[in-house]
């Protein structure tokens, strides 16, 4: 056994005593460093009481064994992010022992490994050099398709940073040394880019953090019909000047080489434009993001990303309340399986297909075949993660695997509101309430204005009993989301549980008002008949959300509000309904 070894994302070092995780250190004692060793070296094993009582203590010291002993696994299952009643790395033998179930990667030539670890870049947001405010979105997606291009090149040896948080730095006046520490990032991109009269120009430099060295500067001047070309050679060459990172770059190469790239540039143009609005995520903005995509793939029938991007609004549209869930996966699937066949090796796409079997049918099998297959083809990909962690982890109350899943997003997107928001949901529905509460008020410094973030902490408030505290964080949330049928429901079971009863039927009147205008998510009116204690009607309003595949019911077997009611015959046909239990 190596005296560096690797397990789920964590690195132990048994010489130094040293626990990482991700390359961050983890503090942890002696003697709870001491149990990780005695279950490292023998993984699989049992390791037992008595054997760990002589490793920890020797012989004639004095210590209360029994309770030093279970502080000290308590002490480092904290630090692993793991639980005795469901483990995933310390299973506890009762009167035995312990055996560590997880698998153990020796690292055989550590001193190689540390120094070739993972090389971290940012790209900035391209500077739009053209004057002109209307030619922001394309500098955006240049900055957006230089950034995918190069984190495809060799992502076993370069980390890059996701868009979202890229994004968060556009017009910043901060320095590089700034940037990279607060980001942890060894490199940095800086460009603009200007298009007229057919052609576009840009200037592009690497630099390195630590010193501020220019390992790269170029300008490149190009016809926009070789706009992918230039893509392509600017992640190249970026990459190429990273130290140790050239002998990486051929077989990745050589793969990028084999997906089509549109012809058609108002196909493309209406491409950027449609992923420019679905960024805003309105509800007009994403009605103008379909019209602009089904307009490139009008253009270009053949245009991948227009149809995995077309697949994603409609996402977008069942997943926030805009149409009925299964009717906006009926419409997505379609564009979605489309660009699978015209390029096979888009993790995301795969990543959504699964989404779509989840949203529209309850397909748990076909979820997991097409996450597993984009797992395969980009595990690191920010946006895999968090699609696996909805669709396959969080359905079947595999909270802390969720958990785990999220906070690798938060890895290369550290500043992703959407990846906080779920890792603060994932831990509440995982029953750690103030380690969910502590998330939603880093959503609040990130973005004070983030609706997701009071929903947050109202909804860990609500799960510890504060019922009170729940209904002021709820008030807000709707207030910030401009009043959506998702927000008013949850508001309406708090102020329910909080006995404000007249206020929660307020709740459910206004909710009856929406519905007779547009498509209201139908657990909406189940959580405030919860909230009341109406419990037959409330299990009505479910079963018309079963109907619709709503998709606030997906996390059902996790959400604590839904407890005094889990034994109701009800509850479990429900479940059979969602294929979640085998059908009798």
């Amino acid at each position: 056994m190596s005296h560096l070894v690797r397990f789920d994302c964590f690195e132990a070092d048994l010489d130094i005593g040293e626990l990482r995780k991700r390359g961050i250190r983890i503090p942890l004692r002696d003697q709870p460093f001491q149990v990780l060793s005695s279950l490292l070296e023998r993984p699989g094993q049992l390791i037992t009481r008595e054997e760990l009582r002589q490793r920890l203590w020797r012989d004639g010291v004095f210590v209360d064994f029994d309770n030093s002993l279970n502080i000290a696994v308590a002490r480092l299952r904290g630090a692993l992010n793991d639980s005795a009643e469901h483990p995933r790395f310390i299973e506890t033998l009762p009167k035995r022992g312990y055996r560590f179930i997880a698998e153990v990667h020796p690292v055989r030539f550590p001193s190689a490994e540390v120094a070739a670890r993972r090389a971290r870049l940012l790209v900035l947001p391209f500077v739009n050099l053209s004057g002109d405010p209307g030619e922001e979105h394309f500098a955006d997606a240049m900055t957006d398709e230089v950034i995918t291009a190069i984190a495809a090149l060799s992502p076993e040896h370069l980390g890059v940073i996701a868009r979202t948080t890229a994004m968060h730095y556009k017009g910043s006046r901060k320095d590089v040394g700034q940037i990279g520490r607060e980001l942890a990032v060894d490199y940095v991109v800086e460009g603009g880019v200007r298009r007229a009269a057919g052609r576009i120009a840009s200037n592009i430099q690497l630099i390195q953090v630590r010193d501020q060295t220019h390992l790269f500067a170029r300008k490149y001047d190009a016809d926009m019909g070789d706009i992918f070309q230039l893509q392509s050679a600017v992640a190249q060459a970026i990459a190429g000047h990273i130290p140790g990172l050239a002998c990486t770059l051929t077989a990745a190469t050589h793969a990028d080489g084999r997906v089509r790239r549109p012809e058609n540039l108002v196909a493309y143009n209406e491409y950027i434009e449609g992923r420019h609005e679905m960024a805003k995520m309105t509800p007009d903005s994403l009605d103008a993001a379909r019209q602009h995509l089904e307009k490139a793939i009008a253009c270009d029938p053949e245009f991948a990303l227009a149809h995995d991007a077309l697949a994603e609004t409609y996402w977008y549209f069942g997943y926030l309340g805009l149409v009925a869930p299964r009717q906006a996966a009926s419409a997505g699937i379609v564009h979605a399986l489309r660009a699978v066949e015209l390029d096979t090796s888009r993790a995301e796409t795969h990543a959504l297909l699964g989404e779509f079997h989840r949203m529209g049918m309850y397909n748990w099998g076909e979820v997991e075949r097409e996450m597993a297959l984009a797992r395969r083809l980009d595990r690191n990909s920010p946006l895999v993660r968090l699609r696996y962690a909805l669709a396959c982890l969080m359905p079947h109350n595999r909270m802390e695997e969720a958990a785990s899943e999220l906070e690798g997003l938060l890895d290369l997107d550290p500043l992703s509101l959407v990846g906080r928001f779920w890792l603060a949901i994932a831990l509440v529905l995982g029953r750690k309430y103030e380690r969910g509460i502590k998330e939603g008020r880093r959503l609040l410094a990130l973005d004070p204005n983030y609706y997701g973030a009071y929903f947050a902490i109202a909804v860990g408030h609500r799960s510890q009993g504060g019922y009170a505290e729940a209904v002021a964080f709820h008030r807000r949330a709707v207030e910030l989301s401009g009043g959506t049928a998702a927000m008013w429901g949850w508001l309406g079971l708090s102020l329910g549980l909080a006995n404000e009863t007249a206020e929660a039927r307020d709740v459910l009147r206004r909710l009856h008002e929406m519905a007779a205008k547009g498509y209201v998510p139908p657990t909406s009116f189940a959580w405030t008949h919860l909230g009341l204690g109406e419990i037959d009607t409330a299990f009505e309003w479910l079963n018309r959300a079963i109907e619709v595949c709503d998709q606030l019911l997906m996390p059902i077997k996790s959400y604590p509000f839904l407890d005094p009611i889990r034994s109701d015959p009800r509850f479990v046909g429900i479940l059979r309904k969602m294929n979640l239990e085998p059908q009798t």
